[in-house]
């Protein structure tokens, strides 16, 4: 059952006008067929001003600061912008949680008021309001806001990276808990709401297969032409602290027939390791989202790497999704999450798995596989994962 004729209030980490992607910003999309939406940007801080005011995005944010501009912009049908016109300060410096608490507060106190204004310019009544895993500047909507219905949604594990944790290991249970829904897109962090909250959802996870359609025309693109052979591959950020470079290295040592190929911007760690003087291996660079499908389309087999630690443990892994969608075969590290793909996906029990499972993953694949693939991807969209968010509002009768 959907929910229809609502309005909606998203806060969370991600700008709308953020180049990239992200669920926040799809979910925001998928509400508005029904709803609604009023869609916040965070409110700038006195650091932000002071190191990305050159941004034009933040450029604008400043003038609508100062009236210059209009905070509330329309984005599309039934959906609004708003670029809050009160500036917070930054706080994360302070050292003890009770006194970061007492300035948020104050932050939360300013940044409603400023939601609550163009809610009301908009004729918005009977708030839901969804936060985009913002245990911080949304810490005190609820109170603030007095929403129908408040929703925190959690789609990574951020109590594993030092900014978050230092305040967040007190102060997110707390917000989980006081939550009316809590929602994740892994099964690992639903798990984790419902230690805070005994009303928590898996809801899945969408993709815009719009880019990922194997029936569409992808010609090798010139780079990856040029490298001939098989052809094992990953599309992504190419992150020391996400992927095992470890993985990698073997790979190329025990199969230097095959050619490990990297499409993504690198790290500093990635810059500096053996596999840029490996002959097998070749770094593409940054591309563009929609060149990526010509890359994994001319794969034979694609990776996913990935580490096991706090930072990755919770994560819903979306390229999976992506390489699926486009019929390749695919070789990933076993996490909970990683279990819902185990008949699509060879899972790694551990890293010396890879190689082992690559060859069986070239010997294996059929085209009546890689159908099966397409059809499970195309499984999980956008609208599946939105209504699963509205069954779960519902479940409370809300």
């Amino acid at each position: 059952m959907r929910i229809q004729n609502r309005d909606f209030v998203i806060i969370g980490l991600q700008q709308w006008y953020t180049p990239i992607g992200s669920n926040c910003k799809n979910i925001a999309r998928q509400l508005a067929k029904d709803n609604r939406v009023l869609y916040v940007n965070s409110p700038l801080d006195r650091r932000t001003i002071l190191h990305a005011k050159e941004d034009p995005n933040i450029g604008y944010h400043l003038q609508a600061t100062r009236g210059e501009k209009e905070a509330i912009v329309p984005i599309g049908d039934n959906m609004w912008n708003l670029y809050p016109p009160t500036t917070v300060e930054s706080i994360n410096w302070i050292p003890f949680t009770p006194v970061f608490s007492w300035f948020n507060r104050r932050n939360n106190r300013k940044f409603a008021a400023d939601i609550k204004a163009a809610a009301d310019q908009l004729g918005f009544r009977d708030l839901i309001v969804f936060n985009d895993n913002d245990m911080f500047r949304g810490f005190y909507m609820k109170e603030y806001l007095q929403p129908k219905t408040y929703i925190y949604y959690s789609r990574d594990y951020l109590l594993g990276v030092d900014y978050w944790k230092k305040h967040g290991t007190t102060l997110e249970p707390q917000h989980i808990a006081k939550a009316d829904v809590a929602v994740a897109n892994s099964l690992y962090l639903a798990d984790m709401l419902k230690q805070y909250n005994t009303n928590s959802h898996y809801v899945g996870q969408g993709c815009d297969f719009s880019l990922f359609n194997a029936a569409e025309d992808h010609p090798v693109p010139a780079d990856l032409a040029a490298i001939s052979g098989t052809r094992i591959g990953y599309v992504g950020a190419l992150n020391s602290i996400r992927l095992d470079i470890g993985i990698l290295e073997q790979m190329g040592d025990a199969r230097p027939d095959w050619q490990i190929v990297l499409v993504g911007p690198e790290d500093d760690t990635f810059r500096s390791s053996r596999l840029h003087s490996m002959p097998n291996v070749h770094f593409l660079g940054r591309k563009e989202l929609p060149e990526l499908a010509a890359y994994i389309r001319h794969f034979d087999v694609c990776l996913n790497p990935q580490l096991v630690n706090p930072v990755t443990i919770g994560n819903y892994p979306l390229k999976i999704d992506e390489y699926l969608a486009m019929g390749k075969p695919v070789v990933a590290t076993a996490t909970q999450t990683m279990s819902l793909f185990r008949d699509h996906v060879y899972l790694a029990q551990q890293p010396g798995d890879y190689v082992a499972l690559t060859e069986k993953a070239l010997a294996e694949n059929t085209p009546a596989v890689a159908r099966q693939r397409m059809d499970f991807a195309r499984s999980h969209t956008w609208e599946n994962s939105v209504d699963a968010i509205y069954n779960a509002i519902l479940s409370k009768g809300l």
